[in-house]
C-alpha cells in the first residue's frame, strides 16, 4: 500500500515567491485552478512566505484561503481577515548584532520590517524597486532603526552580490546562535528572524490549529528558508529551479515556477493520489 493511501495529504503549506508565483510576481490560471481543486477535494491550503503579512492579503483573497497564513518566514501568523494569530519578534540583541554586520557592507541594502512597515534608512539602492514590485508598496524612510528594536519582525540584507550574502550568512550564524534564524529566502535576500520564526514551526502550528497530523501535511518551496518545513512535513516538494542544497532536502522535485511546478506537484502528488483507487 502506498504512503498516499496510508497518509492522504490533508494540508499543504506553500511558499510564495519562486513557488506559486512566476518571476514577474503573477500566478497562472493553472495554479489558481489547482488550488481551487484542493479546496473541492477537502484539502486545506495555506501560504508561508518571507513577505510581510499585509503583502499576502491579496493572495489570500485570490486563492480563496480561509485559514491562517504565515508571513515573515513564519514569524507572524495571521487570520484571513488580517488579525494576528501568533507573532514572534527578533530579540533586540540579535537585531543589534545583525544591523552592525550588515551596515558595514557597502554592497548591502539593509531593511527592517516592524509595526507592519518596511523601513529603510539609507538612500534607495537598486534592490528597492524589485522589493516594491513584489510587495506592492514601498518603504518608509527613517533616520534610525533604534526606536523599533523591541518589535522587529525581520531584518533583510539585500544585494545583487549573491555570493556576498552566502558569506554574510556564514559569518552571522555563529554570532546569533540560539537567538535568531538566518536564511536566504532568495539568492539576493538574506533574512534574519526570531528563533521560532521559521516555516517548520509555522507548519506545526497550523497543522495543530487545523487538527491535521504532520504525516498528512505537504510543503512546497524553493528557497533556503523552505527546508525548515520540508523536515516537518509528511511530503516535501522542491521546485525545479531551487538550488541543489534545497532539492536534496526534499522528498520529490517538481517543475520550475516558470513551468507551473507548484500546480504540477498539486496535480501529480496530491490530487491524483486522492483519486487513485
Amino acid at each position: 500500500m502506498s504512503d498516499a493511501a496510508i497518509h492522504p495529504i490533508r494540508f499543504i503549506l506553500s511558499d510564495v515567491d519562486g513557488t506559486l508565483l512566476h518571476p514577474d510576481h503573477r500566478f497562472s490560471p493553472r495554479t489558481l485552478d489547482a488550488v481551487h481543486q484542493l479546496r473541492e477535494a477537502g484539502v486545506f491550503f495555506s501560504l508561508a512566505s518571507g513577505r510581510p503579512p499585509k503583502a499576502m492579503l491579496h493572495l489570500v483573497e485570490a486563492f480563496g484561503i480561509d485559514i491562517p497564513v504565515a508571513g515573515f518566514n513564519g514569524g507572524t501568523l495571521i487570520n484571513p481577515d488580517g488579525s494576528i494569530l501568533v507573532a514572534h519578534h527578533l530579540p533586540a540583541e540579535a537585531a543589534l548584532i545583525t544591523l552592525a554586520l550588515f551596515s558595514a557592507e557597502p554592497e548591502v541594502e539593509v531593511w527592517v520590517f516592524a509595526d507592519g512597515d518596511w523601513l529603510r534608512r539609507d538612500p534607495p539602492g537598486p534592490m528597492v524597486q524589485r522589493e516594491a514590485d513584489g510587495l506592492g508598496y514601498g518603504p518608509v524612510v527613517v533616520e534610525s532603526f533604534e526606536p523599533y528594536l523591541d518589535r522587529v519582525d525581520k531584518i533583510v540584507a539585500a544585494s545583487n552580490n549573491a555570493q556576498l550574502l552566502v558569506e554574510l550568512e556564514a559569518r552571522l550564524q555563529p554570532k546569533v546562535q540560539g537567538l535568531a534564524q538566518v536564511s536566504r529566502s532568495q539568492p539576493v535576500y538574506l533574512d534574519v528572524t526570531a528563533m521560532l520564526a521559521n516555516k517548520g514551526e509555522a507548519l506545526k502550528t497550523l497543522a495543530h490549529h487545523l487538527g491535521v497530523p504532520l504525516e498528512q501535511t505537504a510543503a512546497i518551496g524553493d528557497g533556503g528558508n523552505d527546508p525548515a518545513m520540508f523536515h516537518v512535513a509528511g511530503l516535501s516538494i522542491a521546485m525545479g529551479q531551487a538550488e541543489e542544497t534545497v532539492k536534496r532536502q526534499a522528498r520529490v522535485v517538481t517543475g520550475s515556477n516558470v513551468d507551473d511546478g507548484a500546480a504540477e506537484a498539486i496535480e501529480r502528488f496530491i490530487l491524483a493520489a486522492r483519486r487513485a483507487p
